[in-house]
């Protein structure tokens, strides 16, 4: 109640004060349709006609349109919820001349929370230097769009390295649906070589039958991913400190879960978290990497304990974990692990040198063990957070904590569920096709 009051005053107070109110995000439900408007598909691209059957299998009516062709939708007034356009053939720079074609008409006739996706090539794919530049380009396209979106719309991109539509599908599913609402601005890239997915996957519980394992449990960010994980079907490890263990059993009865009580510093934590999950659920399938520590200091007044307990929980811990994880046998094909980084950790933060550095070495880690690891239909990918509203945010001044919220394309802080359907996502089957990512959660934030 204290919370809730808290932001009651806050917000009144910034209306008062003339701050411009944010709009009201479209977050995901189970149930709800994929996207409530018409969606606008076009471009020539080679993955164009496989999306608009995919999307009218999930209940989307598609609007087409070529690159250059109009549609009726352009004379009547017709508001999109989405456009998606697939640039993904592109070949020299004339061919990115739908951005501005299609784009800027269609960006007028958009809803509040719609969505834009343009779909391209991974240019490191690409064997010829104007092809790889063309495509390259399409990020600074999205990412410049993004900010000038309005009313929770915003702007991603997907990249491909081949010619399957599936990994493709799943990821404009993604940012197209309300799991993505703080997501904008990003780049996903999908590899053309995935694990082959679980048949008979259920839109609402796609996490059926796994066992996940979540790392900092019993509160926060940690408590919304044990949630959403939950909720997907999955059965959930909640593993945290003894000193948290009452909040710890709360949340785990909440999913029908199980408690797990440890520092996950300790040198056989790995080793316990394996035999927990495999001997009291049978398997171990999915791990989110989500606890961690702050400790601040200027770096001149930065002691050893400091950095050395920040950097021991945040990172050093996941790379022991992961080595008793992916032991032979434990993870086989289609594991998931997923790492929880920070802003941090690629703008940097004033007073943060050892958060920084803890969350810049997760995205090193994500880098190299997902190489490590493809062969075995393992993906490893990381979240990083913004601005996101949680009990230690709320003790932020007032006007600090105002400028945070609005230091972002949707000019308002998250939440903790956003970070947590991000998470769900990337451990579902249909992500396979996605590894070695750092997609971050902020509403595209202008630090980074």
């Amino acid at each position: 109640m204290t919370t809730f009051l808290d932001t009651l005053l806050a917000s009144s107070a910034a209306r008062r004060a003339g701050v411009p109110q944010a709009t009201t995000l479209r977050r995901y439900a189970p149930g709800e349709p994929l996207l409530g408007a018409p969606a606008l598909v076009a471009g020539a691209g080679r993955f164009a006609t496989a999306l608009r059957v995919r999307l009218q299998d999930s209940g989307v009516e598609c609007l087409d349109r070529s690159a250059s062709g109009d549609h009726p939708s352009e004379t009547t007034g017709e508001r999109l919820g989405a456009v998606v356009l697939d640039l993904s053939d592109a070949v020299g720079l004339s061919d990115l001349e739908p951005l501005r074609t299609v784009l800027a008409p269609a960006v007028k006739r958009l809803r509040s929370n719609a969505r834009v996706v343009v779909i391209g090539t991974d240019p490191r794919s690409l064997p010829s230097v104007t092809g790889a530049t063309t495509h390259r380009a399409l990020e600074g396209f999205t990412r410049s769009l993004g900010k000038e979106l309005r009313a929770g719309s915003t702007a991603n991109l997907v990249l491909a390295q081949g010619d399957s539509p599936d990994g493709v599908g799943a990821a404009v599913e993604f940012f197209l649906s309300g799991r993505s609402a703080y997501v904008d601005g990003q780049v996903v890239r999908v590899d053309d070589t995935p694990a082959p997915a679980p048949e008979g996957v259920d839109a609402a519980t796609p996490l059926a039958g796994r066992v996940a394992v979540v790392t900092g449990a019993a509160r926060g960010i940690g408590a919304e991913i044990v949630d959403v994980l939950g909720r997907d079907g999955a059965t959930v490890v909640c593993v945290d400190i003894p000193a948290a263990g009452d909040a710890l059993a709360r949340v785990a009865n909440d999913v029908h879960g199980t408690a797990l009580q440890l520092d996950v510093t300790a040198p056989d934590a790995g080793e316990r978290i394996v035999a927990h999950a495999v001997g009291r659920h049978g398997s171990l399938d999915i791990v989110v990497h989500n606890a961690g520590i702050t400790r601040d200091k200027l770096l001149v007044n930065m002691d050893a304990d400091r950095w050395n307990s920040v950097l021991d929980v945040n990172l050093g811990s996941v790379l022991r974990m992961n080595e008793a994880v992916l032991a032979q046998g434990t993870m086989t094909t289609g594991g998931r692990i997923v790492c929880v980084s920070s802003i941090a950790g690629i703008a940097g933060n004033r007073g943060q040198t050892n958060y920084g550095t803890s969350k810049a070495g997760v995205i090193g880690l994500v880098d190299a063990l997902s190489a490590e690891v493809a062969g075995r239909g393992v993906t490893v990918n990381a979240v990083a957070p913004g601005f996101i509203e949680t009990e230690m945010t709320a003790r932020v001044p007032f006007a600090t904590r105002e400028v945070g919220r609005r230091m972002n394309s949707l000019q308002q802080g998250g939440r903790p569920r956003d970070v947590a359907e991000t998470i769900a996502w990337l451990c579902q089957p249909g992500s396979a096709a996605v590894t070695g990512q750092v997609l971050r959660v902020c509403g595209q934030s202008l630090l980074g």
